[in-house]
């Protein structure tokens, strides 16, 4: 077998950046199921949080994060994360990310729940996009070795610990097995579960997969944010319309051109995501319709066009001006929150196993992520993932959260599951498991869910092992909400609307 030191699967940002900072401690390989430039960075909009203003600080910056997470963060993580946040931002100035600035310096905006201007964007709405395409220019020209549309299948273990993964390469067929001292997922979110989603199509949960098959341990499955505002119109598939849209001054208005977010917080507009897309969502149910809008019409034109111009664009390429008509929008699946459980250097509890991104669950976002925390995850938590792999006698797993574990259970047979395929499989997942959850809705889930793992055949494309992928995902997430019988951040149950003490606690899956 062909042996690398690292091997990172998945090449968005998380990938790439590990990547980088791994070559300098050995050889690397990229496993990638797509092109190196296909994933989910490129869709960031709103940008990267970090205390780098003249009124702003670390402390802030953690208090928010902490508020938002609604409970459940883990306060070393956080703290981690405010404090290394501007280190990490001169690591990606160093890499020629080309951050916008204003009179000399970067510029800063607010997006909701951040009580200090501290979002640094790129091409004003662009700011994924221009890192990922950076980075993914960085590792071309590196000795880094990157497979592309290779799907990593199989983590492979020895004693325990890590020793490779198994892959199948989707242009020929061909499997092969590489081995290698670490393994880094890097696979991004699982988006693509739901309906509608601002996701791209490779975000199908893989890595969350393959780390619960070899027995690394799955946390926080059931928080999943919904994006309040992605573009609504008929035969376009979602895009993102940035919360910066609202932090600039954008208002939410329903059919009858009514401002409504007073009604379900104080905050309004700027209240937290998950605040926004139910009081969105409970809107649309009142007036009978599947949107409501995003009004900017009363910003100067100049500035929605300079400040928003990938926003500006894709709308005016679909007979929109957004300088004139207000904004059709509606929810859409957007964050994962959960994923693989990992410790403050992003190691699991499988030996040489580690995870970063949206695969991983740092305990940073806790029930509900703050706005543009996440790339800056990404960073802080790939820099320590290297550093610790630098290092000997691996802790292995890491720190105690107050937790409890659960194997997933096995359902009675459903005879009238509907047919095992995409969009049945979408659809029901956004209706039963999506932004408003009830008891009987999730069961009916969880036993259809169950019928078609039985059913399952054997995954032999792209397309079969991802369908694989996403029912293990979907499976977790079910069952998890199924279990946490309260309201808290992202994650609502219309049955147990408020939030419960006894479940200030994570709900962790492992086989």
């Amino acid at each position: 077998m062909n042996y690398y030191d690292y091997i990172v699967i998945g090449s968005g940002i998380a990938g790439l950046y590990s990547a980088l900072l791994a070559i300098e401690s050995g050889s690397v390989l990229i496993v990638t199921k797509g092109g190196i430039e296909d994933c989910n960075t490129r869709h960031a909009q709103g940008g990267i949080a970090a205390a780098i203003g003249q009124n702003d600080s670390a402390e802030l910056h953690f208090k928010d994060t902490i508020e938002a997470g609604d409970g459940l963060c883990d306060e070393e993580a956080v703290r981690i994360l405010a404090d290394e946040a501007p280190d990490r931002i001169a690591d990606l100035i160093g890499f020629g990310v080309p951050f916008d600035t204003q009179e000399g310096e970067v510029a800063l905006t607010r997006e909701a729940a951040h009580s200090r201007s501290r979002i640094l964007h790129a091409g004003g709405d662009a700011t994924g996009e221009y890192i990922e395409v950076t980075l993914s220019e960085q590792v071309r020209i590196s000795p880094i070795k990157v497979l592309e549309y290779c799907l990593a299948t199989e983590i492979l273990l020895n004693n325990g610990r890590v020793s490779g993964v198994k892959t199948i390469d989707f242009r020929s067929g061909i499997i092969e097995e590489y081995a290698c001292k670490f393994i880094i997922l890097a696979t991004g979110g699982a988006g693509r579960l739901f309906k509608y989603t601002t996701n791209g199509d490779t975000a199908t949960g893989d890595g969350i997969a393959l780390a619960y098959n070899a027995g690394a341990e799955i946390v926080d499955m059931e928080f999943f944010q919904f994006h309040p505002t992605a573009l609504r119109l008929p035969g376009v598939s979602p895009f993102l319309i940035s919360e910066a849209v609202r932090g600039e001054g954008g208002v939410l208005r329903n059919d009858e051109g009514r401002a409504f977010m007073t009604d379900y917080s104080p905050s309004g507009d700027l209240a937290p995501r998950d605040v926004v897309a139910r009081g969105i969502l409970f809107e649309m149910r009142k007036t009978g319709s599947d949107r409501v809008f995003l009004d900017v019409t009363h910003l100067p034109a100049t500035k929605l066009a300079t400040r928003f111009p990938r926003i500006y664009r894709f709308c005016l390429d679909h007979g929109l001006d957004i300088t004139r008509t207000p904004i059709p929008v509606a929810p859409a699946a957007h964050y994962l929150m959960g994923g693989v459980r990992v410790n403050t250097w992003g190691e699991t509890n499988i030996p040489g196993l580690f995870a970063a991104g949206e695969t991983a669950c740092t305990g940073v976002h806790g029930a509900n992520r703050l706005a543009s925390n996440s790339l800056l995850e990404v960073l802080i938590f790939s820099k320590r993932i290297i550093e610790r792999s630098e290092l000997e006698g691996q802790a292995n797993g890491g720190r105690p959260w107050p937790a409890e574990t659960y194997q997933l259970p096995s359902r009675e047979p459903y005879k009238d599951a509907p047919a095992l395929v995409l969009a049945n499989f979408q659809s029901m997942l956004w209706d039963k498991v999506g932004i408003v959850r009830d008891v009987n809705g999730l069961y009916r889930a969880a036993i259809t869910l169950s019928a078609w793992d039985r059913i399952l055949p054997v995954s032999t494309d792209r397309l079969s092992y991802e369908l694989n992928t996403m029912l293990t995902n979907a499976r977790l997430m079910t069952e998890a909400a199924l279990l946490r019988e309260e309201s808290r951040g992202a994650h609502y149950r219309s049955d147990f609307p408020t939030p419960s003490d006894k479940w200030k606690k994570h709900i962790i899956f492992r086989i």
